[in-house]
């Protein structure tokens, strides 16, 4: 494979990867037997992973109240 091919095969399936694209959606785009593949030619900008936590903060932003617990109240026995 020519060194130009190459990079256009990465280029192609990282913009996709970047735009979100559904990684079995790029695999069978770019004609990639195996997912594993695929995933070699995905990277993902600093600016997308950015992206990707920035939607954990918004999700944060719209719940209310507090919904995670780290640990779990022990049962109380019951009296005899």
């Amino acid at each position: 494979m020519t060194r130009a091919l190459h990079v256009l095969r990465h280029t192609f399936c990282s913009r996709l990867a970047m735009r979100g694209a559904p990684a079995k959606a790029i695999q069978e785009l770019a004609g990639h037997e195996n997912l594993s593949t695929t995933q070699r030619y995905m990277h993902l900008s600093p600016a997308a992973k950015d992206a990707a936590i920035s939607l954990l903060d918004e999700a944060a932003s719209r719940i209310s109240g507090d919904i995670l617990e780290t640990e779990i109240a022990p049962k109380e026995k019951p009296e005899r």
